[in-house]
This record gives C-alpha cells, sequence and structure tokens, in this order.
C-alpha cells in the first residue's frame, strides 16, 4: 500500500507537499485544479516499468498506452525546463525485505563469533529528480532509495550525478559502506530507466546485489497499481471472453465483464468482513449493487453453451423483466466497472479512480461511499485484501457519507485521507488536507469547497422578493 507521495515541478503542482495516502483517500477539488496529475504521474511511472526500453528514463505515454502526457516540456511546471521534475514515494511492503552485506561482519554474542551485518525494513521510499537532456528528453540526475523500519532508515542509498556527468554510489548515512570491485575503476553508467543500477554498475561493486531487490520492489509496487478513469465504454449487447484473466476493468471499464468471468472460473470468494457470509464474486457484485439501489437482479451468462459470446441480465426491480444491459439506465454500466475493480485487484494493489460518481443519483453517489469502505476491509477466500483506493470526486453527497461512517465508528480516522485542490491566483496549485476529527466533523472547512450555496440561497431569495414587488406593481396598475 502507497503510503506517502510527493512530487515537485509537474504540470499544475510546484510543490504538492508531502501527501499522507491512507486505504481510502478521496481528492477534492475545481475543475483543472491539478487533481489528476498525481496519478497520472504514477501512471507514468508504471509505463515506464513497462516498456522494454531499459535506456528511456521516463515514458510519458503514446497511442497504445493509458495515458499520453506529451512532452518533458509539456509535464514540467511553468514549461521551465530548467526545473527538476521530482517525485518522493513510500509504500508498505507485503512482507519485510532482507539486505545483507557479505564484506561487513560484526561481533555477535558472549564468544563474539562474527556475524554478518543485516539490515531489515518493512516499507520502502524512492525519490527521483528528473532534468531536461539536450534532447529535451528526461534523465536522471539523482535516484535514493531507503529502506525503512517503522520512522527509522534500516539503509539508505543514492546514485546522483555530479556536475561532470558521472555517476557516484553512496549511502549518505552512512548505513552501508560500498566497495568496488578489483581492477580499472570504470565509471557508473546511466541507471536503466528511473528506478534500477544498471548490471553493468552493479557488477562494478562487490557488495551492491541487493539493489536488484530494491527495483524489483518497486517494479511490483508499481504493477499493482491500476487505473479507472472518469469516461467509461457504454454498454453492450454482447461480450468476448475466451477464458484468459485480465488484470484490470481497464482504463475505461472495457475488460469489467471478462474480469467478473474470470474471478468466478477462478473460485474468488469475497466476503465483507469477518461476520459476513462468503460470495461467490458474482454474487457478490450482484449484491452490492442491489444495496446501491441501482438494480435488482445482475447476471452474465453465455448467449449459448459452448460459446465465447456473453450478454449481461439485469433486473431493475423485483416484478420486472429481466433485460439486456444496454436497455436500462446509462447509470448501472457507469458504476459496474468501479464496483468491479474496487473488488477485482489483488491483495495489496492500489485502485486509482476519477470520479466514479459519474451519471449516478446522489443517493447512489453516498452508498459508493459505502462500497469503497468496504473494498478497504473486505476479505478474500479468509484473509485480508488490504486493498487501497484513491479517489478523485466532486460528490460532495459521497463526503457526507464518508462523514457519517466515520462518526459511527465503521472507518477510523487513520483510516480515511481527503484532500482539497485549489488553484490561488497566482497560478500554483496547493494541496490542502481536511481534517476530520473522530465524530465525522472537518475542522478545515475550505471556502467554497462545493461552491458558493449561501451566496446562492440568497440570490434566490432577493430575486423572489423582486420578483414579488414586480407582480406586485403590476396587480396595482390593472
Amino acid at each position: 500500500m502507497l503510503t506517502h507521495l510527493r512530487i515537485k515541478n509537474f504540470k499544475a503542482w510546484k510543490d504538492t507537499g508531502p501527501i499522507r495516502l491512507a486505504p481510502l483517500t478521496v481528492i477534492f477539488g475545481a475543475n483543472s485544479a491539478g487533481k489528476s496529475s498525481l496519478g497520472h504521474l504514477l501512471l507514468a511511472l508504471q509505463q515506464t516499468v513497462w516498456t522494454t526500453d531499459r535506456k528511456r528514463a521516463l515514458h510519458l505515454g503514446d497511442a497504445t498506452t493509458s495515458i499520453d502526457l506529451g512532452t518533458f516540456t509539456d509535464c514540467l511546471h511553468g514549461h521551465d525546463r530548467k526545473a527538476q521534475l521530482e517525485f518522493e514515494l513510500c509504500w508498505d511492503l507485503p512482507k519485510p525485505l532482507e539486505v545483507i552485506n557479505p564484506l561487513k561482519r560484526i561481533p555477535y554474542g558472549r564468544d563474539k563469533i562474527l556475524k554478518v551485518l543485516q539490515y531489515k525494513g518493512g516499507q520502502m521510499l524512492l525519490a527521483v529528480e528528473f532534468v531536461t537532456d539536450k534532447a529535451a528528453q528526461p534523465k536522471v540526475q539523482a535516484m535514493k532509495y531507503e529502506l525503512r523500519n517503522g520512522q527509522d532508515v534500516a539503509l539508505d542509498v543514492v546514485l546522483r550525478r555530479n556536475k561532470y556527468g558521472k555517476f557516484s554510489l553512496t549511502s549518505p548515512l552512512q548505513h552501508y559502506e560500498f566497495k568496488m570491485a578489483d581492477g580499472r575503476k570504470w565509471p557508473l553508467e546511466e541507471p536503466d530507466k528511473f528506478y534500477r543500477l544498471s548490471d553493468i554498475s552493479t557488477a562494478r561493486f562487490k557488495n551492491a546485489g541487493f539493489l536488484a531487490d530494491f527495483a524489483l520492489a518497486t517494479e511490483s509496487m508499481l504493477n499493482s497499481v491500476s487505473y479507472l478513469g472518469p469516461l467509461r465504454s457504454p454498454p453492450q449487447r454482447v461480450y468476448q471472453w475466451s477464458g484468459g484473466t485480465p488484470w484490470s476493468v481497464g482504463p475505461m471499464g472495457e475488460n469489467t465483464i471478462a474480469a467478473i468471468l474470470a474471478a468466478q472460473n477462478d473460485g474468488r470468494q469475497l466476503n465483507r468482513g469477518t461476520k459476513h457470509a462468503k460470495k461467490t464474486f458474482a454474487e457478490f457484485i450482484a449484491t452490492w449493487l442491489r444495496d446501491l439501489g441501482v438494480i435488482q437482479n445482475f447476471a452474465v451468462q453465455p448467449v449459448a453453451k459452448g460459446r465465447k459470446e456473453y450478454e449481461v441480465l439485469v433486473k431493475t426491480h423485483a416484478k420486472a423483466p429481466e433485460v439486456k444491459i444496454t436497455d436500462v439506465g446509462f447509470g448501472v454500466s457507469q458504476v459496474l466497472p468501479a464496483l468491479v475493480q474496487a473488488f477485482y485487484g489483488p491483495p495489496n494493489s492500489t485502485v486509482w479512480m476519477e470520479q466514479p460518481e459519474i451519471h449516478l443519483h446522489p443517493q447512489v453517489q453516498a452508498e459508493l461511499a459505502d462500497v469503497f469502505i468496504s473494498a478497504t476491509q473486505a476479505r478474500e477466500n479468509g484473509k485480508e485484501r488490504h486493498v487501497q483506493l484513491i479517489v478523485e470526486s466532486h460528490s460532495e453527497h459521497f463526503l457526507n457519507r464518508l462523514q457519517r461512517r466515520v462518526a459511527e465508528g465503521v472507518v477510523k480516522t487513520k483510516d480515511v485521507a481527503v484532500y482539497f485542490c485549489r488553484r490561488p491566483t497566482g497560478g500554483t496549485t496547493e494541496l490542502e488536507p481536511l481534517q476530520i476529527n473522530e465524530f465525522g466533523d472537518i475542522e478545515n472547512w475550505p471556502e467554497n469547497f462545493f461552491g458558493d450555496e449561501m451566496a446562492d440561497i440568497a440570490g434566490r431569495t432577493l430575486a423572489a422578493m423582486q420578483r414579488k414587488r414586480e407582480l406586485s406593481k403590476q396587480g396595482d396598475a390593472l
């Protein structure tokens, strides 16, 4: 699970400041305030992991990727090529990582037996600085890893380029001493992508092999991030599924039905908590759709036996006929990808969603908060899933329900983080964390958070009074 994010000089952000990421993180803000840019940087990092070009420091996208951020200059704050794009990302590891320094032995025990020095931590931090090269492309200026044990740094490693363009590998906090291999001291190469010391550079040292484990931990973390955008595919009368298991529902929800079928085929069973009964994946999703009040019943079935074409049939209420999903309200097909992805991702994964409430009635928008709280607490096959949701939203109904559940103790304040993006007149976006207390109250409610409601009420009242006076005068004239 991601626990911390900080971005500098990216798009609208001069500096986000440190962002605490909770199991359920919700980001509000005006249009074009920079909310989406936070997730887009993560997706760019993920695209870079997936590219086969090891020397590509940052893959900003093309026609084949989920997002296309344009050129590196387009991504720099103020399009300033002299600025450094920086990010800092911290996450919990699925299990603690151990590092051994094979060249360092320390006395141990009463008999002073020499023991290999070990480092252990359950959290990882990666911080990277990018600069613009002569071809206006991004290149890595510095890369830092920290293996953390709670608040303590167990091991730190920094790869940095000096003013002559050469790299050095150090441990600034002096946790680790790197030893060069015997022979000629060849210079270090450019890192692979933005997170990995190249194999040739690793071979220059006698004790730098563990950095491959750090790179693998980074790849595992970024591979666990899925994205659902605000624009979703329209419903279809027939869906194709040949038995594969999609990685996610897709950025437009195009793989939603395939994901349901794959989860059913794999025998996945979920429940909302320890006191709730287990259900198959399709039953679990159907129950949530019913609880949301969207439909009464939901089923995915083959058009004919032995065929790979499937249809989605729904009933809007108990006495309604069963019809295809294309023949009911558009909102059903739009909320279904959000609902499926919240529970489909593997344990310890992160789901980033934009406007999951789109096309939904206000009551359903409120109920969606319950869905996402449940997604962070759900269990699968008897084990906690530890899934994280980061949601961009414009819905006050969603927030009101979230505040209510905090007050009721359904979700703890430490498991929720809420932010408000604002763009002052200066043009640099600011991110304000909202302080929600144990009673569900927001202690630092931003001005015009959901527009100026009182101004609308006052304006409507004054207009009504003026209108009544005009009608009264017309009556007197008659």
